[in-house]
């Protein structure tokens, strides 16, 4: 292996392992809330963006000196010098106040750390922006990577509850109101369905959509005259991201759709919190959340809270307007955008943390999941068959006619709630069950059409097809070029 060979074995080991200058940015998850917004495996704080920016300039010194336009050596010296722990991210914060971002003082820095002809190779060609949005792409790569083995976890613990609950009868529930039976596996399979679409847009985004920023003052690399081209291929190879036919400084599709992925696995999660905060209600009490010492309340012993789900509410919901921030900057002047630039920085390291986040307790909410069975089926029968009332009107209807059959239902299921009945009371009795009787229906017709198990439909179908999908999904993404486009 030649020395260039051993640099990029390096930097990918760092960069796509977790290896130590990863291992830095675990501070970024610290403080107050880091361990409520910063869990997962997301690094995208200070420390975090310092390295990438600093792995972006060693890669430019290295590719520089492969093309021949740097000092031999040069490439070994920058890199060994781009360490994270040697700079004061304060200072340089402090320092950017006069520049408009941090890369002039990080420059200036890494340059006193470079010895002899290799500190020329330090910024090489580049401008401010090069640097700062190669580094927001790899922060996205490593985050990326992070919120898909996340999202992987929580699909496995989402086709796991679909499998075991296929024949789990619930209460269906439209508009927050009791509808008609259906199955958890059934819900579980919409959770699984929905994570592996995520997995996907997320995949296809972090496979092809991840390129170098490299075009200088305006876009025309003039400052490295015939060799621009070169050394911007080169720096590509170095990171591991692909080299886009021209420099992208106001063209930010790429961040948009990023961002737009996140925010799309974000929503998934999302949704199936909200399912879970609704399912854990007290007077409803069908699911509960797994852990030890988890839930509790600071003034009400008695509380189980659902915080798992909470805290994935909490990072959801800070996510469109993040989002929304990021598409109205794409719209930037000229060459260089003056503002709209600057406003993605932390908008979107800010939301590639949240969904990290998000996918991450989704996994743990996933896998520690509780589910009653027993309750599922009280709250059922507690019903009184009133979600039955559409199968009891399809009986009804090849006899009295759709209209008359489900008027008949309709006001037998007000009368049997108004008096506190079960639905089969109101439709055996008095002139509803005369008329039913008429129309030669059963009483063992109508016991079948009130049974929940025989109102099931296409459940388990649906449930088994969302399962089959999830294993050719998870096949397709461990093959490391299934989105690849050349």
């Amino acid at each position: 292996m030649g020395q260039a060979d051993g640099w990029r074995a390096l930097v990918a080991g760092r960069l796509l392992h977790g290896g130590l200058r990863w291992g830095l940015a675990m501070a970024d998850g610290g403080g107050l809330f880091g361990g409520l917004f910063g869990a997962g495996g997301a690094r995208t704080g200070d420390t975090a963006w310092l390295q990438a920016m600093l792995d972006t300039e060693a890669a430019l010194a290295r590719a520089a000196e492969r093309a021949g336009v740097a000092a031999a050596g040069s490439g070994a010296a920058v890199t060994a010098a781009a360490d994270a722990s040697l700079f004061d991210l304060d200072a340089l914060g402090q320092a950017a106040a006069r520049t408009g971002n941090p890369v002039p003082a990080l420059v200036r820095e890494l340059r006193s750390l470079v010895n002899g002809p290799a500190a020329r190779a330090v910024h090489a060609g580049a401008t401010s922006q090069d640097i700062l949005d190669t580094a927001a792409m790899l922060l996205a790569r490593q985050s990326l990577t992070a919120i898909l083995a996340d999202l992987a976890r929580a699909a496995d613990a989402a086709a796991a509850l679909a499998a075991e609950h296929d024949e789990t009868i619930m209460i269906g529930r439209t508009l927050l109101q009791q509808a008609v039976p259906v199955t958890f596996g059934l819900v579980a399979a919409g959770w699984l369905t929905g994570l592996d679409e995520a997995r996907e847009d997320v995949a296809r985004v972090a496979a092809t959509r991840l390129a170098v920023q490299f075009g200088g003052a305006a876009g025309t690399l003039a400052a490295l005259g015939e060799a621009g081209p070169r050394v911007a291929g080169l720096l590509a190879e170095e990171l591991g991201l692909a080299a886009p036919p021209l420099p992208w400084h106001t063209g930010r599709l790429r961040l948009v759709q990023v961002a737009a992925a996140a925010a799309g696995a974000a929503a998934v999660t999302g949704k199936l919190a909200r399912d879970v905060t609704l399912l854990a209600q007290s007077e409803i009490a069908e699911v509960s959340e797994g852990g030890e010492g988890r839930g509790g309340s600071s003034a009400m012993p008695h509380k189980h809270n659902p915080v798992v789900a909470i805290l994935i509410l909490g990072c959801t919901k800070r996510i469109p307007g993040l989002l929304a921030t990021l598409a109205a900057a794409a719209e930037q002047e000229h060459q260089r955008a003056a503002g709209a630039w600057h406003a993605e920085w932390e908008t979107f390291a800010d939301l590639l943390r949240l969904t990290g986040s998000a996918a991450a307790w989704t996994a743990d909410l996933l896998s520690g999941l509780r589910v009653d069975a027993d309750r599922m089926r009280a709250n059922l029968d507690a019903a009184g068959g009133f979600p039955m009332a559409e199968q009891v009107a399809a009986l009804l209807a090849p006899v009295l006619g759709p209209t008359q059959a489900h008027d008949l239902v309709a006001r037998a299921s007000a009368s049997a709630a108004l008096a506190g009945l079960p639905l089969a009371d109101a439709l055996t009795t008095g002139e509803t069950g005369h008329t039913i009787t008429a129309a030669g229906i059963t009483k063992v017709q109508l016991s079948d059409a009130l049974d929940p198990a025989a109102y099931l439909g296409s459940a388990s179908v649906f449930t088994q097809a969302a399962l089959a999908a999830h294993r050719a999904t998870t096949q397709r993404l461990s093959q490391p070029d299934s989105f690849r486009t050349g």
